[in-house]
């Protein structure tokens, strides 16, 4: 696959902006390997290829386990997420697919169970930030296997 045009080269303006939204949901307090594997389970949904691998060396550089990583895809039929973060999976999956779900209050009445309004709409921003960066780089084909994590502690966009 050929890279079809590199964004960051005309975006700057807007990629701030954006940057800056990845900031506060980074210092909104949701653990930073729940962020990963939102970002990780959306990404999947989408097919983003550049994402994944972004997010899953990210998530390992945080402590998130090779085994989580590799059962995201089947979070509802593993031991290994906490009712917490299975009810996070779950509004990514419903919010991802909006067109599809639109958000259902089953869904949405388990996350009140588990998260604050506050971190409902930050989880909720996360999701969105995540599917707009699927977008950007699958269609203009950025390519997987460059990218090197920040930091341990990183829940850095794409």
């Amino acid at each position: 696959m050929q890279p079809r045009i590199d964004y960051r080269k005309y975006a700057q303006e807007p990629l701030k902006h954006l940057l800056a939204i990845e900031q506060y949901i980074a210092q909104t307090g949701l653990e930073p390997k729940l962020l990963h594997l939102i970002k990780m389970r959306a990404s999947q949904i989408n097919g983003c290829a550049y994402c994944l691998d972004m997010h899953s060396l990210d998530a390992r550089a945080a402590g998130e386990s090779e085994q989580r990583l590799y059962t995201l895809e089947a979070w509802r039929e593993t031991p290994f997420f906490s009712d917490r973060e299975r009810a996070a999976l779950a509004w990514t999956e419903s919010v991802t697919q909006i067109a599809q779900t639109h958000a259902p209050d089953d869904v949405y009445a388990e996350m009140q169970k588990h998260f604050t309004e506050k971190e409902i709409v930050d989880l909720t921003l996360a999701v969105a930030m995540i599917n707009l960066w699927n977008r950007v780089a699958i269609s203009t084909r950025a390519l997987p296997g460059h990218y090197r994590p920040h930091s341990s502690s990183s829940a850095a966009s794409s």
